[in-house]
């Protein structure tokens, strides 16, 4: 009779990790989903789907700010950590020190340049602040990481 082992927390980013890994070294492939032709209408649509998620939930709360479209006063639950950029558009409850905007214009930057591929390549880069390289990039110290 088999034995039921508990999954562990590392396996789905290490499962991501391997897929985008798989899939990265496939050029072609690669080429294709970096492409402006396709990263940019995700961005754009991560943004739309992003802003009509935010206006709705903060009350039609949003403004531009440091580079990116800033729906504040959202619940908790509604975005990840202090706050998450999808596309142009920055979702959080209160984070908006302009260190924080910087911070949340450069995911903005990477959106733009990855399309829909910023997802599981984020996802692929780790939950940890302090290890996923789209935070490095991003900086850690703007991000409040450090």
């Amino acid at each position: 009779m088999p034995v039921d082992r508990p999954r562990t927390v590392g396996t789905a980013p290490s499962r991501a990790a391997r897929v985008v890994g798989a899939l990265g070294r496939v050029r072609w492939l690669r080429r294709l989903g970096l492409h402006p032709v396709v990263a940019l209408p995700g961005y754009a649509l991560v943004s739309a789907l992003a802003l009509v998620w935010g206006a709705v939930l903060s009350g039609f709360r949003v403004e531009r700010r440091g580079g990116v479209i800033v729906c504040a006063g959202l619940p908790r639950w509604a975005f990840g950590r202090g706050g998450t950029t999808l596309g142009a558009v920055y979702l959080t409850r209160d984070a908006l020190s302009t260190s924080v905007l910087e911070h949340e214009a450069a995911h903005r930057a990477q959106w733009r340049r990855y399309g829909l591929a910023m997802i599981p390549l984020y996802l692929a880069a780790g939950r940890d602040p302090l290890r996923n390289r789209f935070e490095i990039d991003a900086g850690l110290k703007s991000g409040g990481y450090v």
